[in-house]
This record gives C-alpha cells, sequence and structure tokens, in this order.
C-alpha cells in the first residue's frame, strides 16, 4: 500500500560507475528482520500463592511473586507483593517488594513499601522505602545502595580478599 522509493536515501546510486560494478549482482540492503535475533518474548504472569495454600520450603524465582496465603521460608523474586491476609515467615528479597500483609522476618529491596495495612516484625534493608499511614513496623531500618547482594541474613558484605605483597 505505502512503498518508500530508495533513489534519495544515501549510500544508493542510481547507477553503477564502473563496468565491473554492473557486471556485478548487488547484494540487497539487509531487511529489518535480519537485525532481530528472535521476536521479543512476552513477559510471564505474576505467579500467585492462593490464600488457601500453606507453603514450607523456599520460593525463588526470576519474575513477578504474589503472596494471599501464608509462606514458612524464604522468597526471592523480581517483584513480591505480599497481600492484605497473607503471612511470611521468613526473609523476604526482591527488586520491589510490596507488603500489605504481614512478614515475619528480614525485607531486603530496592524499593519496598509497607501500605497501611501491613505488618512488619524484622529488619528492613533498602535503597528507597515508604511507609503509609497505618503501617506497623517492628525493627531496624538500613539504607544500602546495593541491599541484594550484600550478605545472607543481614551479615555485612564480605570484602575482596587483598592480594599479597610482592617482594
Amino acid at each position: 500500500m505505502f512503498s518508500k522509493s530508495k533513489i534519495n536515501e544515501p549510500g544508493n546510486a542510481a547507477a553503477p560507475s564502473s563496468p565491473d560494478a554492473a557486471a556485478k549482482p548487488a547484494s540487497p540492503a539487509p531487511s529489518q528482520s535480519d537485525f532481530k535475533s528472535s521476536a521479543p518474548k512476552a513477559k510471564p504472569p505474576a505467579s500467585t500463592i492462593s490464600t488457601d495454600l500453606h507453603i514450607t520450603g523456599n520460593l525463588k524465582t526470576s519474575g513477578d511473586i504474589t503472596i494471599e496465603g501464608t509462606v514458612d521460608g524464604d522468597i526471592r523474586a523480581h517483584l513480591l507483593t505480599v497481600g492484605e491476609g497473607a503471612t511470611v515467615n521468613g526473609e523476604c528479597m526482591a527488586d520491589d517488594v510490596v507488603v500489605n500483609g504481614r512478614i515475619i522476618g528480614t525485607v531486603r529491596g530496592l524499593k519496598v513499601r509497607l501500605t497501611s495495612t501491613a505488618r512488619v516484625e524484622g529488619d528492613i534493608i533498602h535503597k528507597t522505602i515508604a511507609i503509609e499511614s497505618g503501617a506497623h513496623f517492628e525493627g531496624s531500618v538500613q539504607r544500602q545502595d546495593d541491599p541484594l547482594n550484600a550478605g545472607p541474613k543481614g551479615a555485612p558484605a564480605q570484602a575482596a580478599p587483598k592480594p599479597a605483597p610482592q617482594g
């Protein structure tokens, strides 16, 4: 239906400049599909732990997870949402943590948000934090530039050993 003339584009000559160039067929211009390795992958939907589910054990995903039930164990995710009626007994680590329910344990996240219905009993280690009026929080708050890569269970990150002096 619509076409774009390539006559006026840079690099497209109207005629070959030498007889040798006329003898060789011009290679076709690369199409846009040549640069795509594959179609973009759709983001998987968030996993949801329903209200009637009680999990004992650790959860780890690179995706998003919503907890509506009870989890006794540590959780690691990209986006962690703890629902209003949910309870988590363990460490929660995610890029983004939104707490509407109850967490008993350490919370680690780049962005941590406690809503007005949140109840947290444990330390929060964060890069940015928001605590709404009405949230219940009992513990300490510590800001770190990289809270996800600090040592496990609140231990400080280990420094790399210094090389032995030469000589």
